[in-house]
C-alpha cells in the first residue's frame, strides 16, 4: 500500500510541474491528431466501401462474361439477338441425319427469306421467326446469328459487303420418324412425340392441325379474322394440349397401388361383371365386356376399368396425389420449349365419388403428350427421367461443332424395381392385351399402355398409346393421341406402330 501511495505521490508531482514548450508542441500534435482521426473516420469508412463495392464489380463483370455472358445472349427472348442479323444471315435448321428443314435463301433483290421446305411437316416444332418467334427459329435464336466461319472467308465476305453465314443448328430429330408420325396423323387432330430415353433427345414432334410456316403472314392475317380467331393451328397439341388421359393414367394408378401394397400386390385378384356401382358412380368396362377372373397384370392388359375401380377405392387419397406430383403433375416439367402443366385435382380432403373416374384417367386430370412420354421414359430409363431437348448441337457453315449439348439427368420418378415392374406388366397390354392387335408378332416387342377417353356425354373419345420398344434395353419411346377416334377410326396405337416401324427401318 506505501509502494502504491508513493508512485502515486510522484505521478501528481510530475503532473503539477509545466511542461516544457517542446512538450506542449507534442502534446498540441497528438491531439490535433485525434481529432482528424475522428473526424475522417466516416470518409475512411466510404472509401473503405467505394473499393470494395468497385472489387466487387470488376469480380462480377469477370464471372459473367465468363460464365453468364452466353447464357444471358443466347436466351430466346433476348431481344437484342436480332440486331446481328444486320451482318449475319441466318443459319439453317437441320435434322439429326442432315435434312435442311429450315434455311435463308436471298431474292433478285438482295432481300434474304425464311424459307421451310417441308413446309407443314415441321410447323410447330420449327416455328417461324416473323411475327414474333416460336419452336426453334425462337429457342435456337442466338446461335443462328453468330458466325463461325474461318477467318479468310469472313474478311473476303466483309471485302464484298456481304453478311456472314450464321451458324446451323442440328437437331435431335429424325426426318424419317417425323414423316411417319405425320403422314399417319393424316387430316386427324392430335399429336406425337418420340423420346430417346437414355437421353432425353425428341425424335420426333408432329401437332396437327398444323400450318405452313412459309405462309406464316397469310396465317396471322386468317387468325385476325372473326373465323380464324377460334383457330388452334399455332397450338402445340404434342406440348400444350391438355387431355383426359384415360386408361394410360392406370399405369400411375397402379404405381400407387404397389407402393401401398409392396408385399401384397402381386396376389390380387379380380372377377369382373362388366360394370358395378362405386361411391355412387357408374363404371363399366368398355362395351360392358365382363372380363371374368382376373390377376392385377390382367387388369392392366385388358384394361379393367371395374377392377380399377375397385382398386381405387383401397387407396389413400393423400399418398396418391404425393405420387402423382412425384410423377410431376401439378409442376412444372424439365422442358426449355413452350408448354402446359398437367393436372391432378384430387387430395386428401376430396369426396369418395371423385376417385372411380380419377383412377381410371377420366374426371378432372389433364396431361399433355408431352408429360405422358415423360413418366413413360423414366420407366424405361430404370426411373430416371433425362430432359427432354430439342438442340443436339451448333455447327459453323463448314460443319465444324461449335457446340454440344449433352443430355441431363431431370431427376429420379420411381425406383428401378417399380419401374420394372410396370414394365412388366405393361409387356402383356402389347402381347396379350388391348394392344396386343398392333404389337404382337412383330420382329420387335413393345411395352405400354392404350388409352380411350371421353371428353363428352355423345360419346366421343380421344384415342391414346404410350409405351417403348425393345423393353429389355429401350430404344425408343412414342406417344400418340388421336381426337375423336370414334369418328376418324384411327387409334393413337396404329399410329405409334407407324413411328415404331419407321424406327427399326431406319
Amino acid at each position: 500500500m506505501k509502494e502504491k501511495k508513493k508512485k502515486q505521490d510522484r505521478s501528481s508531482a510530475n503532473r503539477s510541474q509545466p511542461l516544457t514548450p517542446e512538450e506542449e508542441l507534442i502534446a498540441k500534435e497528438k491531439q490535433r491528431i485525434k481529432k482528424n482521426k475522428i473526424k475522417n473516420r466516416p470518409i475512411v469508412v466510404i472509401t473503405y466501401l467505394m473499393v470494395t463495392v468497385f472489387v466487387g464489380m470488376i469480380a462480377y463483370v469477370i464471372y459473367f462474361m465468363q460464365f453468364k455472358a452466353e447464357t444471358v445472349i443466347a436466351n430466346s427472348r433476348n431481344v437484342r439477338q436480332d440486331s446481328f442479323a444486320k451482318t449475319v444471315e441466318r443459319g439453317d435448321i437441320i435434322t439429326s441425319d442432315g435434312v435442311v428443314i429450315a434455311t435463308s435463301e436471298t431474292d433478285e433483290a438482295g432481300n434474304t427469306n425464311r424459307s421451310y421446305p417441308y413446309s407443314n411437316m415441321f410447323s410447330h416444332l420449327v416455328g417461324y421467326d416473323e411475327y414474333g418467334k416460336a419452336g426453334l427459329e425462337l429457342a435456337g435464336n442466338f446461335y443462328m446469328l453468330r458466325s463461325h466461319i474461318n477467318i479468310f472467308e469472313r474478311v473476303y465476305r466483309e471485302l464484298k459487303e456481304e453478311k456472314n453465314r450464321g451458324d446451323n443448328v442440328i437437331t435431335t430429330v429424325n426426318y424419317d420418324l417425323q414423316a411417319a408420325a405425320y403422314n399417319a396423323l393424316g387430316s386427324c387432330k392430335g399429336a406425337v412425340i418420340a423420346i430417346e430415353p437414355s437421353t432425353g433427345k425428341i425424335l420426333c414432334m408432329v401437332s396437327k392441325p398444323d400450318y405452313d410456316p412459309n405462309d406464316i403472314e397469310n396465317v396471322w392475317s386468317y387468325l385476325q379474322t372473326e373465323e380464324g380467331s377460334e383457330s388452334t393451328i399455332l397450338l402445340n397439341r404434342a406440348t400444350q394440349g391438355l387431355y383426359a388421359p384415360g386408361s394410360t393414367f392406370k399405369v400411375v394408378s397402379l404405381l400407387e397401388f404397389m407402393r401401398e401394397n409392396p408385399t401384397t400386390y402381386n396376389s390380387y385378384q379380380f372377377h369382373c361383371d362388366g360394370n358395378s356401382i362405386f361411391s355412387g358412380v357408374g363404371i363399366r368396362c368398355s362395351n360392358n365386356k365382363a372380363h371374368g377372373d382376373l390377376s392385377l397384370a390382367d387388369a392392366l392388359a385388358y384394361s379393367c376399368n371395374v377392377s380399377f375401380a375397385t382398386i381405387g377405392e383401397t387407396l389413400d387419397k393423400g399418398s396418391y396425389r404425393s405420387t402423382a406430383e412425384e410423377l410431376l403433375f401439378n409442376k412444372d416439367l424439365p422442358y426449355d420449349g413452350t408448354y402446359n402443366s398437367s393436372q391432378f385435382r384430387i387430395t386428401a380432403d376430396s369426396p369418395d365419388d371423385a376417385i372411380p373416374q380419377t383412377v381410371i384417367g377420366q374426371g378432372d386430370t389433364k396431361i399433355t403428350p408431352l408429360h405422358n412420354a415423360m413418366i413413360m421414359s423414366a420407366i424405361a430409363n430404370d426411373g430416371v427421367l433425362m430432359k427432354p431437348y430439342t438442340i443436339d448441337s451448333i455447327e459453323n457453315d463448314d460443319g465444324a461443332k461449335v457446340k454440344t449439348f449433352r443430355s441431363k439427368e431431370a431427376g429420379t420418378l420411381m425406383t428401378a424395381d417399380e419401374a420394372n415392374i410396370l414394365t412388366d406388366y405393361m409387356k402383356g397390354v402389347c402381347e396379350y392385351g388391348t394392344g396386343s392387335g398392333y404389337f404382337s408378332g412383330l420382329s420387335y416387342s413393345v411395352a405400354g399402355k392404350t388409352g380411350t377417353a371421353e371428353f363428352d356425354n355423345e360419346g366421343n373419345c380421344n384415342s391414346w398409346f404410350v409405351g417403348f420398344s425393345d423393353p429389355d434395353d429401350p430404344d425408343i419411346v412414342v406417344c400418340a393421341i388421336t381426337e375423336q377416334s370414334n369418328v376418324t377410326g384411327v387409334t393413337g396405337a396404329w399410329v405409334a406402330r407407324q413411328v415404331f416401324d419407321a424406327y427399326y427401318r431406319k
